[in-house]
């Protein structure tokens, strides 16, 4: 969809969505990222990266309340990576949960710190690099087609800053990456939804209480981002929509890759 289009849109549903119950907005939001972006087809297999946390969590259920609504046939299945230096993860309460959304569940445990070579430390950039490899061995091995991660709007402008300051880049994190060397592409539903719309649906839909965190992402160099982000922008949702734009306003739409 254009640009201007797609703009037009961003304004007339921010006012519906001022409106609208948490629930209905995430819905919403994830069907219009889906249908606008393409990032689901029909017969799709789709397995959720399922890593316990509220974005994921809230991603898994909206994939599966919205399928009437996409009129697409798409399957959906879930794995949750367990680690070896995370055991607050409630795999039980997720694992009901999902397959109450009709979402068949998988854990597979990897060990992340096992791995490092000598001297090296656990940081954020190898345990995504660990878990990645895994999510797409499995996905291949089993026949799935898409893997949909849970980041959202805020993950995507925040990683746009990092890269642009720590890399020299201007890249961001893709809705939907096609592989070149797999079957296999990653997609966002999650990605014209803000944290705080997120938050408020994991609220309204009693799912705060079973989710973990991660013990090395509280000092994260995102989390430093994300503080200058809130800063610059006031934290205002009509400022960050407004980078988001610009992310698809170039001759390259950052939001859309091949790999």
């Amino acid at each position: 969809m254009p640009g201007t289009i797609r703009w037009t849109w961003f304004k007339m549903a921010n006012r519906f969505l001022r409106k609208a119950g948490a629930s209905t907005i995430v819905q919403k939001l994830s069907a219009k990222a889906i249908l606008e972006r393409n990032l689901i087809t029909e017969g799709d297999r789709i397995l959720i990266a399922a890593s316990g946390g509220k974005d994921s969590t809230v991603m898994a259920w909206a994939l599966s309340a919205i399928r009437p609504a996409l009129k697409k046939n798409y399957e959906l299945a879930a794995i949750h990576i367990s680690s070896d230096f995370c055991a607050c993860c409630k795999k039980s309460a997720l694992s009901q949960r999902l397959e109450g959304w009709g979402i068949p569940f998988t854990d597979l445990f990897v060990p992340i710190i096992g791995r490092l070579k000598e001297g090296e430390k656990m940081n954020c950039y190898w345990c995504s690099t660990q878990r990645r490899t895994e999510l797409l061995k499995y996905a291949v091995e089993n026949g799935f087609n898409k893997i949909a991660l849970g980041h959202h709007l805020d993950d995507i402008i925040e990683t746009f800053f990092m890269n642009m300051t720590a890399k020299g880049e201007l890249s961001a994190m893709p809705m939907l990456l096609a592989y070149r060397k797999y079957p296999v592409s990653l997609i966002r539903p999650l990605g014209y939804v803000e944290e705080q719309q997120i938050i408020a649906c994991a609220a309204e839909r009693d799912i705060l209480k079973a989710v973990c965190t991660c013990p090395y992402g509280i000092n994260s160099k995102r989390r430093d981002v994300r503080k200058r982000i809130a800063e610059f922008t006031g934290n205002s949702g009509a400022v960050k929509r407004r980078i988001f734009k610009a992310l698809s306003s170039g001759d390259r739409d950052l939001l859309m890759e091949n790999e």
